[in-house]
């Protein structure tokens, strides 16, 4: 961690949760849950992607020319509106939220965060919207590029073959005409989401040297969620100091 983000994560006077991960592993999720348990802002960085990406659908661009996404990008507005069930998101002014979780979107998003410029773009809008601290943020890469001076951080996984099922077992109820979608296909989506994010040139796809690895491949959704719980407690019990008989809660929210 270099000097500038220590002095940064020690102005903060309530923390930044950076949780990553690969697709359909459950960040959004986590996340979601972390910020009504501890009273934080949540901010879903991946729909800030799909936001981008459907707009550059709207507009007939070409999700791999990195100079018509930036200069669409320039005349963008993505507004998350936290809500009890979930982030509202607004592109433009125009409530988005289901359409973003459309295939053709996920696949487009896919595509258009790989550009550096692109991403850099994002990377400074994320920054500014954590900056003060007490959100928990969750994407790709926030606990190595976006936050690296996070105070917890959290890199959720599991095998490719999980995640798709869960996908598609997730996909499926909202989807109950398109009997295209199969559940072989989704695990190879999935699988070449994992190349492209791996891979890719800027910021790829890695836990942070000291996030806390946790794997959800033989857990419970409930068995993720208070694992999650008790790292964040962890943390706070290790700041606040187990003897001090304050609240740790009381230090998050």
């Amino acid at each position: 961690m270099s000097h500038s983000a220590t002095d940064s994560s020690q102005r903060r006077q309530r923390p930044v949760i950076a949780i990553d991960g690969p697709a359909g592993a459950g960040k959004s999720t986590i996340a979601a849950h972390l910020a009504r348990r501890f009273g934080l802002l949540n901010l879903e960085t991946g729909a800030m992607y799909r936001a981008l990406a459907l707009k550059a659908i709207e507009n007939d661009r070409d999700f791999d020319q990195e100079p018509e996404l930036l200069e669409l990008a320039a005349h963008t507005t993505i507004t998350l509106e936290p809500q009890r069930e979930g982030n509202r998101v607004l592109l433009d002014g125009q409530d988005v939220s289901r359409r973003l979780r459309d295939a053709d979107v996920t696949a487009a998003a896919s595509r258009v965060s790989v550009h550096p410029r692109v991403r850099a773009w994002m990377v400074a809008r994320q920054q500014a919207l954590g900056a003060s601290g007490g959100v928990v943020m969750e994407g790709r890469d926030i606990g190595t590029v976006v936050f690296p001076d996070a105070e917890i951080k959290i890199f959720l996984d599991a095998d490719p073959e999980v995640r798709g099922n869960r996908r598609f077992k997730q996909a499926a109820p909202q989807n109950p005409a398109n009997e295209r979608i199969t559940e072989a296909a989704v695990i190879a989506e999935m699988k070449e989401r994992d190349q492209r994010d791996r891979n890719r040139a800027e910021s790829p796809l890695r836990p942070a040297e000291d996030a806390i690895i946790l794997d959800s491949t033989a857990m419970t959704l409930e068995e993720v969620l208070a694992r999650s719980e008790e790292i964040v407690l962890a943390h706070l019990g290790a700041v606040t100091g187990a003897a001090s008989g304050k609240s740790v809660e009381s230090q998050i929210g």
